[in-house]
């Protein structure tokens, strides 16, 4: 078998899908929640927190796997750290020297990447005891379904709560009321409380419409 058909496996395919589903950590295991509400404000963070998070997700889990059988017991949280910090320093540093403007409106939030949970639960619960390949597709995957989260509640806070996308004006300005329209944005809705409330209402939909959750 090539490493192409094993990269793109049965198995491997439901690894990177099932987080999306009955895996998702935000939805379902309710993990990483500070993001949600830290860095959706804008759409376009919220994409690039996603991306990094994806990122730092796949390539810990890669390198974590291929290290395994060497890594001590007694100091495996230890190791884990510095290769997860290592890549979140790199990110950083990536992102001030390619887009300093969103560093800057992500602030501290991007070296918090270190301590975010589903991070450490995927090196722990997966790559620990898989193959690399396995690992970076699991990690891939959780990392992604984490950032999908992430971009459906900056897409509803922006829009609702700016009247826009990417800064580009999406509700006319002529709904407005101060043009004599009948529209006001939502100041609510970019206030992290409604991050929360936006968060609840995806988790509920999503568990409302996945009988399979009700079944555990």
């Amino acid at each position: 078998m090539s490493q192409k058909e094993h990269f793109f496996s049965a198995k491997n395919r439901k690894l990177f899908t099932d987080p999306f589903n009955n895996g998702n950590p935000i939805t379902v295991l309710v993990l990483g929640i500070c993001s949600a509400l830290a860095v959706t404000v804008k759409l376009q963070p919220a994409i690039v927190m996603a991306i990094s998070v994806t990122v730092v997700t796949g390539c810990s889990s890669l390198i974590i796997s291929l290290i395994r059988k060497t890594i001590p017991t007694r100091i495996r949280i230890i190791v884990q750290l510095v290769v997860v910090a290592a890549l979140v320093i790199l990110v950083d540093q990536i992102l001030k020297a390619c887009a300093y403007e969103i560093s800057k409106q992500l602030s501290v939030f991007v070296g918090l990447i270190i301590t975010n949970c589903i991070i450490m639960g995927r090196i722990e619960a997966f790559a620990l005891g898989n193959k690399p390949t396995p690992s970076l597709v699991d990690g891939l995957g959780n990392g992604a379904a984490y950032g999908a989260i992430l971009v459906i509640v900056a897409f509803v806070r922006e829009l609702f709560g700016s009247g826009s996308l990417f800064d580009i004006r999406i509700i006319p300005e002529s709904w407005y009321v101060k043009n004599g329209g009948f529209y006001e944005n939502n100041g609510l809705i970019i206030l992290p409380p409604m991050a929360l409330i936006i968060l609840g209402i995806i988790i509920w939909v999503h568990r409302s419409f996945n009988k399979s959750l009700h079944e555990k």
